[in-house]
């Protein structure tokens, strides 16, 4: 008995599905070898790329008609001369790899890397509940060469509410050598936190971070098997006080990346950022009065800065990004500022010397991507990101 694909066509929507998304046609007539075979049988030996339980699932929802009449049930006893007919209809993780065209805020770009400013509410990777909305997803609209690369190119991320800029690799080499640069920390990632209490001048958090063991969203400080080491360096710009509260300004410097680093050490040391929703240090949920303090309902987080190596002049490059409106007008009610100037909290080069650098092993295979230095991550790493990258 032959397969055929017949045609592809675009699906209707419905509930679970949305329009636009293309579904495959497959139809097949049962030979006399496979007369009186159950229907699930049947499909599996003739669709060996689809699952059984996948096609179990379309049996059952209706998506598999025999002589044009639907049928649910896999244990179906199929008939020599029977035609079959199954849609393929994509799943949310079949369209994680969709090119979904959005407007990308672009900062710089050339041949080899693209530095965008990332927008509160846009996440980074696809991930359960949001397959086909992501930046990934953006990217491969903006240019089709993303799809030959590992995460379309991205290496590291923010969390889907933190703002600002991400650089990202237009081909392989650039991708290879802005990873080695994470790992050694020759990359400079410069945020602005917005945070409650009036926070230290000039503090190195040294702190390590692992899952919170009484809330699975959330991470916490710890020293437990699982703890990854973490460190950030704080400087507090401006510091005020608000109808006697306090409040600060504080410029935060990634050493390492951990999921939340600069949340939960914040949180950690008693400065939770204003608006955080995970780790608000047991404060008041955030409330309309017209304040723009109260209603403030995302982290209070902006990656403001970016400065880098350029993987193919050798040549060092540095972004200043400013913050978004949401962001702006939080700053102005507490009367920080000028907000639109790109100070320069931390003085050191964007590169160190040589000698300087820590030893790391030369980059031939990457296995997990959880081992670099990514930043402000927003979800843990799923087996869907799990690549193998070797040299040639």
């Amino acid at each position: 008995m032959d397969t055929e694909l017949t045609d592809y066509r675009q699906s209707e929507a419905s509930d679970e599905q949305e329009a636009g998304k293309i579904s495959k046609i497959k139809t097949l007539e049962v030979g006399i070898d496979q007369d009186g075979e159950r229907l699930d049988k049947v499909l599996a030996a003739n669709l060996p790329e689809v699952s059984r339980s996948r096609l179990k699932t379309l049996i059952e929802e209706g998506s598999v008609q025999v002589n044009g009449e639907a049928v649910i049930k896999p244990r179906h006893k199929l008939v020599f001369s029977d035609s079959v007919r199954v849609e393929l209809t994509p799943r949310a993780e079949d369209l994680a790899f969709k090119a979904v065209p959005m407007d990308l805020d672009i900062v710089y770009e050339d041949e080899d890397i693209l530095v965008i400013n990332k927008p509160a509410g846009l996440v980074v990777h696809p991930a359960a509940g949001h397959w086909d909305d992501t930046l990934l997803n953006g990217l491969l609209a903006y240019d089709p060469i993303f799809r030959s690369l590992p995460r379309a190119g991205i290496v590291h991320r923010l969390d889907r509410d933190t703002t600002g800029l991400m650089v990202v690799a237009k081909n392989e080499n650039a991708q290879l050598d802005l990873v080695r640069q994470l790992q050694e920390r020759t990359v400079k990632r410069e945020y602005w936190a917005l945070t409650r209490g009036i926070a230290p001048k000039d503090k190195v958090i040294d702190s390590a971070i692992e899952r919170d063991p009484r809330n699975p969203l959330r991470f916490s400080v710890g020293a437990g098997g699982r703890a990854k080491p973490a460190s950030t360096h704080i400087k507090c710009i401006q510091s005020t006080e608000i109808k006697g509260k306090p409040f600060s300004w504080v410029a935060c410097r990634l050493k390492t990346g951990r999921t939340h680093q600069i949340r939960v050490h914040m949180e950690s040391i008693g400065f939770p950022l204003i608006g955080d929703p995970l780790y608000r240090n047991k404060l008041p949920k955030p409330k309309e009065d017209g304040s723009v303090l109260n209603s403030f309902n995302r982290q209070a987080l902006h990656a403001s800065r970016l400065g880098l190596i350029h993987p193919r002049t050798g040549e060092p490059q540095e972004w200043f990004a400013e913050p978004p409106q949401d962001f702006i007008a939080l700053m102005e009610e507490l009367q920080f500022g000028p907000w639109d100037e790109p100070s320069q909290v931390f003085v050191d080069p964007v590169w160190q010397a040589e000698e300087e650098r820590a030893a790391s092993e030369e980059i031939g295979r990457i296995s997990s991507w959880d081992d670099f230095d990514f930043g402000d991550e927003d979800e843990e790493d799923s087996d869907l990101w799990k690549i193998e990258r070797t040299n040639e």
